[in-house]
């Protein structure tokens, strides 16, 4: 499928999934904005990869639980690379542990990344999609939103609500020729938000593969029919 003069939005695009989304959505034509948490120099990197790729690319550090900052960030973006065609939603954070034990701001913490920064993009980009009449909105949740997980009630409840935000936006948006979908990757062992670090699922050298169509499913054919779809879906790591 050809992005060719597409621009696309990636949270959490810095390492793991994210960043594995963005280059696929670049070896596909399209411009990407790396949007990122903490790390500038895993960023930096993403963009470089990009951009050899023959796609422009640019890294902006944005806390998407911030609406204040997310609404800068959407502006910049819309400034320095055009437009906005496609959101990713990926950025997301653990922060584990027994309910008994769990402390009121690890919840609050999870919610705010997971669920209220897929909000505030979303917000962020609707008056762009309104305007334009198009737009594609890919939310990533987990297994653990489905079927939930003991020691994650924070993070399960933070993927069951973007299911539900996913279902509710797609019903909005529909008959504006905008769609919203969701990918629910399942589990696989890695870093993933070790320590609650922010900006994506999946740390270390390992570059996922989508074994099944996961985000290239929210933009084919079959995605721009559908809306309010979840799509679970597998990953493996391939290593560099």
């Amino acid at each position: 499928m050809s992005l060719n003069g597409k621009t696309a939005l990636v949270t959490g695009a810095s390492r793991g999934i994210g960043r594995a989304i963005a280059l696929r959505l670049a070896e596909d034509g399209a411009n990407v904005a790396v949007i990122y948490a903490g790390s500038a120099d895993k960023a930096e990197a993403v963009v470089n990869e990009i951009t050899a790729l023959g796609v422009n690319a640019k890294a902006y550090q944005c806390n998407v639980a911030d609406s204040a900052a997310v609404n800068e960030t959407v502006k910049a973006v819309t400034n320095d690379l055009g437009k906005i065609d496609i959101l990713v939603n990926n950025a997301g954070i653990t922060r584990d542990g027994l309910m008994l034990r769990m402390k009121d701001e690890d919840f609050d913490a999870v919610l705010d990344t997971n669920l209220k920064g897929a909000f505030n993009m979303i917000r962020a980009c609707y008056s762009g999609f309104i305007r334009k009449k198009s737009g594609r909105i890919i939310n990533i949740s987990s297994v653990s939103g489905i079927m939930g997980n003991a020691g994650q009630a924070n993070y399960s409840a933070s993927k069951a609500g973007v299911i539900g935000l996913t279902k509710s936006v797609a019903r909005e948006l529909a008959s504006r020729g905008i769609t919203c979908n969701a990918v629910a990757p399942g589990f696989k062992q890695h870093p993933a938000g070790q320590n609650g670090q922010a900006g994506g699922y999946c740390g270390g050298s390992g570059v996922f593969g989508f074994r099944q169509r996961g985000v290239h499913y929210g933009r084919s054919a079959e995605g721009r029919r559908r809306f309010g779809y979840l799509k679970p879906v597998n990953f493996e790591i391939l290593r560099a």
